[in-house]
């Protein structure tokens, strides 16, 4: 029979699918069949994840906190001072300098670019003697367990593309994020939770910030079951988690067990991998109905420990809540843990609004190495904190003596790692007088992936997945591991 044979016109939709494919494949010579098929739906480079062979050598990082900071901080304010701009305040940045760059729409009106020094005081801190601004008293307590990034540099000039460069290693939508990357490579050491577990948070310098989107955390190509699961900043934490009303716990097993049957039945006729993906998460959402309860109840924490983070760690959904809950779930062995805050994004009003930013975040982030530290987690979990791009060193809007804006800059910025094979007490990289072109030691984005990935024992270049007739990694071509920032 073929499809048109009136015999198959007169099947319905579903049965002419499945039939019309196994067809296809049984009647296709030397596996071309099964080949195209595969270009079409995707099909790993390898075949499940026990075999998928990683770590490839010995990890220095079991589990990643990355503490991603929406939004893009001011370098200039917080981590590369440069004090020589204070002669050069309110004078347009020279030429020589800009060379010609691109401008975003917000400021290629301007009629002139003055230099806007930041208002805030630096010191250095440590035996390491890295530079701090008076905006972060805790984290620089923290100078010699940090190993600051100071010459990043990103290939996009506006938020949405730039973070989804940071997060999928492409400029464009629909790529498997790095969370969903390391989920493929080297799965889950906690059955009752997921691997890739993802926190937002609303910043206080500017709460109605650039928005975020659930893709930012997504699975792209790869099996869906490896998207990361949001834990939500209000209401209920993990949605459609609870029983309907009245239904117990032992009914909803065996309407779990029926389905799956059923399930599996279709997929022996389609053969479509997102049913198995459909069966594993049932089941995922099943045993996260009491691990997460359990993850959520602070109640046995001492208050000890609450104050590591700060007066606004009892706040459901805020960025000291969320670094606490990341401490918990990587004692409870979840793979990649990533929390998002919003509130960076400082066209205007930065003093005040980058006060705000700090005053969620520094305490709490200090708070979590300590607490990581005195649980014997710091030495193999991977700490990763920054954004998607810099602040450029011209004032955005009218310059005052105490305040300015600052528009986007990818040509420079600073990333901080601190953890498992950090090259601990270090700053890598210099930008020039402006923090506007870096001089020495640029990372690129797609190093930093690959040193990321390198730490969890991960070789990305190793780390693909076949999909539509190529194979994909998170640092597409590109990318080298930056041996500089390993212990």
């Amino acid at each position: 029979m073929n499809c048109n044979d009136h015999q198959f016109q007169g099947l319905d939709p579903a049965t002419q699918m499945a039939l019309s494919r196994r067809t296809f494949i049984k009647g296709s010579a030397g596996g071309i069949g099964l080949a195209a098929l595969g270009s079409i739906i995707g099909t790993p480079a390898f075949a499940a994840n026990p075999g998928l062979g990683f770590p490839n050598f010995k990890p220095k990082a079991k589990r990643i906190i990355y503490l991603f900071q929406s939004g893009a901080p001011s370098q200039l304010d917080l981590f590369d001072p440069k004090p020589e701009m204070e002669k050069m305040r309110a004078k347009d940045l020279p030429e020589s300098i800009r060379k010609g760059q691109r401008l975003t729409t917000m400021t290629s009106g301007q009629k002139s670019f003055p230099v806007a020094p930041s208002i805030f005081k630096f010191k250095q801190y440590g035996q390491s003697g890295a530079w701090f601004s008076e905006l972060m008293p805790h984290m620089s307590t923290k100078a010699d367990a940090w190993c600051v990034v100071r010459a990043m540099h990103t290939e996009a000039i506006n938020h949405d593309p730039a973070i989804t460069f940071m997060q999928t290693g492409s400029q464009l939508a629909g790529r498997p994020s790095i969370g969903a990357w390391s989920a493929y490579g080297l799965g889950s050491e906690n059955a009752d939770l997921p691997a890739y577990v993802v926190m937002t948070s609303f910043g206080s310098g500017r709460p109605e910030d650039q928005p975020l989107y659930d893709r930012l955390w997504g699975a792209g190509f790869l099996p869906s079951k490896l998207q990361g699961v949001k834990l939500r900043n209000k209401g209920e934490r993990v949605l459609y988690l609870k029983d309907p009303d009245g239904i117990p716990r032992e009914v909803r097993r065996e309407q779990l067990d029926e389905l799956a049957a059923l399930n599996n039945q279709r997929h022996d006729v389609l053969g479509d991998p997102e049913i198995q993906t459909r069966i594993s998460q049932y089941e995922m959402a099943f045993r996260m109905q009491t691990s997460v309860p359990d993850l959520l109840d602070l109640s046995k924490e001492p208050q000890h420990v609450l104050d590591l983070y700060g007066p606004d760690v009892k706040r459901p959904g805020s960025y000291a809540s969320n670094c606490l809950l990341a401490r918990r779930l990587c004692e409870r062995d979840v793979r990649f843990v990533q929390l998002f805050h919003m509130g960076w994004d400082h066209h205007v009003g930065l003093p005040n609004a980058i006060k705000g930013q700090c005053n969620d975040t520094d305490q709490a982030t200090a708070g979590l190495l300590t607490d990581l530290k005195q649980r014997g987690l710091l030495d193999d979990t991977l700490i990763v904190w920054g954004g998607e791009f810099g602040r450029t060193i011209y004032s955005q809007g009218t310059l005052t003596e105490t305040n300015y804006g600052r528009d986007h800059h990818p040509r420079c910025f600073t990333v901080l790692m601190a953890g498992a094979g950090v090259n601990q007490g270090t700053t890598f990289g210099e930008t020039d007088d402006f923090s506007y072109n870096i001089v020495k030691d640029g990372v690129h984005v797609h190093d930093l992936n690959a040193t990321i990935l390198h730490l969890m024992g991960v070789d990305h270049k190793r780390l693909t997945y076949r999909y539509q007739g190529r194979d994909f990694r998170l640092t597409d071509i590109h990318g080298d591991v930056v041996k500089q920032l390993l212990a």
